[in-house]
């Protein structure tokens, strides 16, 4: 039954009782059950979830360490999915493939007021601060839904994870020539090496993994490629005449790096915090105050960095194939999560199909 006749709802209420989730109950420990199908309340989409995109806050939560995080809960908010329930929402119809933004803020802190709403003073971040979209169903508020009609539902689940680099680049406010070095070429990283290199910017890619690093220049535009290490320094200064990056982005999110960072700066430059580290970081002020150097975090995305992107799929100027590496169905995915965040495994974008 195609899901566009009238009687689609009497026949989902009727045939749809149960349905599958993962939760991670503990650290290590991810578990495949069943609960009932929510009904959407007032202002709600019921939206049958297709595709969860594995994020690295997934994969610190799995191991423990990811910060703002309690469990029991269900992972996942790079979401794709298609209306299962309109609700009496305008604009949606069932089958409609949607992208979701899984960010919900107030819309009336001085972030929100001030049009940032990616770092509201409360905001809850579905798969992070309250359960997420690794479940067959789930009712999101409407306006948290983007049609995408003429994306995949591969491209529509990678739109929150390219958001973020994209939010980074935008915030870093380089102009087209510019020296960037950006630390981490794992999802993030790389999104930011693409769109940055779109903006017009000289992109130097730094990481411990050579395949990675081959995959930021071959696949995703990098100019340069560095094996990050005790003389990552001296190369920088080498590729740059000795003037250092007049902008250096972190998406690791690793200690190190992050208070490494200053140490690729040019005098007067910006360095952009995009990666999370679960803990204190130690800067050195004279080196900092000597550059003149700005210190800046990126967080999430907005709804304007969500349009951009999704013009940016559908114009082809991302590299998806080689972006989404891995795959699994839901009732797969268990036993092969452990194995997707080893370094060996050469992961970049894992993809759990529902």
């Amino acid at each position: 039954m195609e899901p566009n006749s009238s009687d689609w709802v009497l026949f989902f209420t009727l045939h749809e009782k149960n349905m599958h989730y993962i939760v991670c109950e503990t650290p290590g420990k991810l578990v495949l059950t069943e609960k009932e199908v929510p009904v959407p309340q007032p202002g709600e989409v019921l939206v049958r979830i297709k595709k969860v995109g594995i994020c690295g806050t997934d994969i610190h939560a799995f191991a423990g360490n990811q910060a703002f995080f309690t469990y029991p809960r269900i992972l996942g908010h790079e979401l794709a999915g298609e209306v299962a329930d309109p609700n009496g929402q305008a604009g949606f119809n069932p089958g409609d493939k949607v992208a979701i933004i899984p960010y919900v803020s107030c819309g009336s802190c001085i972030a929100c007021r001030a049009g940032k709403t990616n770092c509201c003073s409360t905001l809850k971040v579905y798969g992070v601060h309250t359960d997420g979209g690794m479940q067959e169903y789930f009712s999101f508020p409407a306006q948290l839904l983007l049609p995408a009609p003429d994306l995949s539902l591969e491209e529509i689940a990678i739109i929150e994870p390219l958001c973020i680099g994209y939010h980074a680049v935008q915030r870093a406010q380089f102009t087209a020539g510019e020296t960037v070095l950006i630390m981490g070429c794992g999802p993030i990283g790389l999104a930011m090496i693409r769109f940055a290199t779109l903006a017009g910017a000289r992109v130097i890619a730094v990481d411990v993994n050579a395949q990675r690093l081959e995959k930021a220049r071959s696949r995703f535009g990098a100019d340069e490629i560095l094996v990050a290490g005790e003389s990552l320094a001296n190369q920088v200064s080498e590729l740059t005449g000795g003037e250092l990056c007049p902008v250096v982005m972190d998406a690791t999110g690793n200690k190190q790096a992050l208070e490494s960072g200053l140490n690729y700066l040019a005098h007067g430059g910006r360095y952009l915090l995009v990666g999370l580290y679960k803990g204190d970081l130690a800067i050195n002020h004279p080196t900092l105050h000597a550059k003149e150097g700005a210190v800046m975090s990126s967080r999430n995305a907005t709804k304007k960095d969500f349009a951009a992107v999704m013009e940016l799929l559908r114009t082809k100027q991302f590299p998806v194939e080689a972006y989404v590496t891995h795959e699994a169905s839901y009732d797969e995915m268990i036993s092969k999560f452990e194995h997707w965040t080893q370094a060996d495994s050469q992961v970049i974008k894992a993809m759990v199909s529902f």
